[in-house]
Parts: structure tokens; C-alpha cells; sequence
């Protein structure tokens, strides 16, 4: 059986990925989730499922999030039985689903990935709680420069801190592996965003029962 390689987090960010395996099936993901997602193709032996990532670098961006994902649709369609999209919304307030249903292809639910990987019904439950909170997962935790503090002109200028900062309480770290070395990493990334820290394991929440769903399902005639 053919390993997929493991993608550096450098390359998820900018470029993204694309599995060396073959497959009846397509998962057109962002590249934050692609460790998860290979994760789970090896424990479960979805050999079936091929992987392609779009850069996650596009999360600063989300209004290019759209047309990027119904590019590549339309690029690997003629390659596959199915294609799924491992997006939530993404911030693309609703855009995503509309070009998805158009194409028909099926999406991630949920508003984004904290959401899923906490499980949704558990977020929205949450309310009025989390109003206050910043999310890190794992892959955030390792690129939080990447993502967070540079594009904000924070490496430069850290006197702007408080003003980007202020209306956030804490930040909530979403682990979806157990690693004390990320757990620390996240934990510097709140006292320097000055935010209290709070962790919660939630493993790889709706995402993992979205795909094995997926797995399982016979082609549409």
C-alpha cells in the first residue's frame, strides 16, 4: 500500500498539496486540514480517497476561497467518481455552499473548522460564551506567525497589539492531537496576543465523521 507523503507546514500554507496516491474518490480540502485528513486515510485505510489541498494561506483571503474551489473542481472533475469539498464556509458568508450546490458536490457543514472540530451542535451550543474567544488548532498553533501575527503588521508593529486584541478575552487552543510541544506553543501564542489560555482536546470532531460517511458512499449514477 502506498504511503502519502507527510506535507510540511511551510507548503500548506503557500502552495498546498496533492497526494501521490490515486482514487475513486476526490477530497478537495484547505491545507490546514491535510495532516488530519491523511491522519485519518491511514488509520482507516481509505486507499480509495485521493488528497488535494489549496493553499491555507487563502484563510486571510476568503473571498478568493470560492472561485478557488470551483477552479479546481472543475480542473480534477473529469478524474474522479466524487468530489468533496473539506471546507466549511470559511468565511465566504454563504458563497461556498452556493457554488457547491451549483456544482454539485458536497461540503463540510458547519461556519468553519473550530466549529466542526469541536463538533457543531457542541459550538452553537456554546452561544453567547465564545463571542469573546480566538481559536487556535493545531496547525494555527504551528503557523501562528504565518497567519496571525505578521499578516497584521504585528512583527513590526507590536504596539498594536491591544487595539487588534482588545474585545478578545481568551484564546481557546482546540487540540486535536495530544502534544505537549503544541500545548506550550499555544499557550506563548495567547500571553503575547495578552488573551487568558484555555485548552480543549477535541481530536477531529465532525470532520472525522463527515469523511468516514464519505468513505462509505456509493457513487451517484
Amino acid at each position: 500500500m502506498q504511503q502519502d507523503k507527510l506535507p510540511d507546514d511551510a507548503s500548506l500554507t503557500t502552495k498546498g498539496y496533492a497526494s501521490d496516491t490515486q482514487g475513486q474518490i476526490l477530497l478537495l480540502a484547505c491545507g490546514a486540514l491535510a495532516r488530519e485528513i491523511l491522519d485519518l486515510k491511514r488509520r482507516n485505510g481509505w486507499d480509495h480517497m485521493a488528497l488535494t489541498c489549496l493553499p491555507a494561506i487563502l484563510h486571510v483571503h476568503p473571498e478568493k476561497i470560492t472561485q478557488a474551489v470551483q477552479d479546481a473542481v472543475a480542473k480534477h472533475r473529469g478524474q474522479y467518481d466524487q468530489i468533496f469539498v473539506v471546507y466549511a464556509d470559511c468565511g465566504t458568508g454563504g458563497l461556498l455552499e452556493k457554488a457547491c450546490t451549483e456544482l454539485g458536490v458536497e461540503m463540510v457543514k458547519g461556519p468553519h473548522c473550530y466549529s466542526f472540530f469541536e463538533g457543531n451542535q457542541a459550538f452553537e451550543a456554546r452561544g453567547e460564551d465564545e463571542t469573546t474567544a480566538f481559536y487556535l488548532t493545531d496547525f494555527l498553533a504551528r503557523q501562528f506567525d504565518a497567519f496571525v501575527w505578521k499578516p497584521l503588521g504585528l512583527d513590526r508593529h507590536p504596539e498594536l497589539r491591544d487595539m487588534y486584541f482588545g474585545n478578545y478575552t481568551k484564546l481557546v487552543y482546540q487540540a486535536q492531537i495530544d502534544d505537549p510541544n503544541l500545548t506550550e506553543r499555544a499557550r506563548e501564542c495567547a500571553e503575547r496576543m495578552g488573551l487568558k489560555f484555555e485548552r480543549r482536546f477535541t481530536g477531529y470532531g465532525d470532520l472525522e465523521s463527515t469523511l468516514t460517511d464519505w468513505a462509505t458512499r456509493k457513487p451517484t449514477a
